[in-house]
């Protein structure tokens, strides 16, 4: 499977999350989050894919994330 880029911020401001939320709900570090929002670094592999996932699927993928809380 290929997987599409993802505007990594303007996914996590649509979803309306702050950096630190956002790094929290889905297991990332902040400052792997501010790579890839500055454009430094590209998300790759599993991340890649959980982003694809989230982009596509916004509110059961949060629906499913705060059941794990």
């Amino acid at each position: 499977h290929e997987f599409n880029a993802i505007d990594v911020k303007n996914l996590r401001t649509k979803i309306g999350m702050s950096q630190n939320e956002f790094a929290s709900a889905f297991g990332i570090s902040v400052a792997t989050l501010r790579h890839w929002e500055r454009g430094d670094r590209t998300p790759q592999g599993p991340a890649l894919v959980l982003l694809n996932v989230v982009a596509k699927e916004q509110q059961a993928a949060l629906k499913r994330l705060s059941k794990q809380v």
